[in-house]
């Protein structure tokens, strides 16, 4: 048996995220909202009778590994981005060679085994690398950093060109204001004050290694696109993007920098600024032992 490691991009846009996910059918569960039609995976056989699989980048990639290599396999990925969230670094882990009338053995070459895999793939996903793992490789235990960007479009319009890929803010912001409140976040801390609520972690403490705010050079759709770099040993649910939320009110001039080093103290979500919209969020990449 071969185990594989997968570096992952997508446009988050029309996934219902990372993770498999199958709800009940809409005639099934009255009274519960339907999921889009167009978020159906349609033919694809859910593990319960009753229920659908909705379209999930690790439903779409683990059905694209299972048919190049010709055997089931069961495709882990080490950061559950949600819906509309964008990555270029995402990574998971597959083994094959679990039959003997499949898998794909080490000799046949890792780029075939790329390309294999991307020819069943849609257009809003692809693997940009496979590479030979160890047997136990984790990729989501293993992970020891992560990096995060979130972009932010400010100007009089919302952006055409960049509405996928960048939230809106119409008024200006204060990078410089934004670049101090984002110093305060850069540490080990419980970071309670900047978790949604059912994150389902028994600690919330973090390590970030960076935050910084820049203003990018390039410009489109009569406004300037702003972006915020986030590392760390690893997140909490929603956290990197209710920590813009609050660089963002900074930048506002509706929340003083020098506050934010009260805010984490308090562990009191309240205080932290809102959680921005999934579109500006993309993981960029993830690190492991020794890289």
């Amino acid at each position: 048996m071969q185990r594989y490691r997968l570096t992952i991009a997508y446009d988050g846009t029309d996934f219902c995220g990372w993770q498999k996910q199958e709800p009940p059918e809409p005639e099934r569960s009255p009274g519960a909202p339907a999921p889009p039609r167009e978020l159906i995976l349609e033919g694809h056989e859910a593990t319960q009778p009753g229920r659908v699989v909705l379209r999930t980048v690790q439903a779409v990639v683990e059905r694209a590994a299972r048919e190049a290599v010709c055997e089931p396999i069961t495709l882990l990925g080490a950061s559950r981005t949600d819906s509309g969230v964008h990555a270029r670094g995402q990574v998971g882990a597959f083994t094959a060679g679990w039959t003997t009338r499949g898998g794909w053995p080490l000799e046949r070459g890792v780029e075939p085994l790329r390309r294999a895999i991307n020819s069943r793939l849609p257009g809003d996903v692809i693997v940009t690398r496979v590479e030979a793992a160890e047997p136990d490789f984790d990729p989501i235990g293993g992970a020891v950093r992560k990096c995060y960007t979130y972009t932010i479009f400010c100007g009089p319009d919302r952006p055409l060109w960049r509405r996928r890929t960048a939230t809106f803010v119409r008024e200006a912001l204060d990078v410089e204001a934004m670049n101090r409140a984002a110093a305060a976040m850069v540490g080990e801390f419980d970071f309670a004050a900047f978790a949604a609520s059912g994150h389902g972690r028994l600690s919330t403490v973090r390590r970030v290694d960076s935050c910084a705010v820049e203003t990018c050079d390039e410009q489109a759709d009569r406004g300037r696109l702003i972006r915020i770099t986030v590392t760390g040993g690893g997140f909490l649910y929603n956290q990197v993007r209710i920590m813009v939320g609050t660089l963002v009110e900074a930048g506002r001039g509706r929340l003083d920098p020098a506050l934010v080093p009260e805010i984490i103290a308090s562990r009191d979500r309240s205080r932290a600024g809102p959680t921005m919209k999934p579109e500006g969020l993309c993981l960029e990449w993830i690190r492991y032992a020794g890289e």
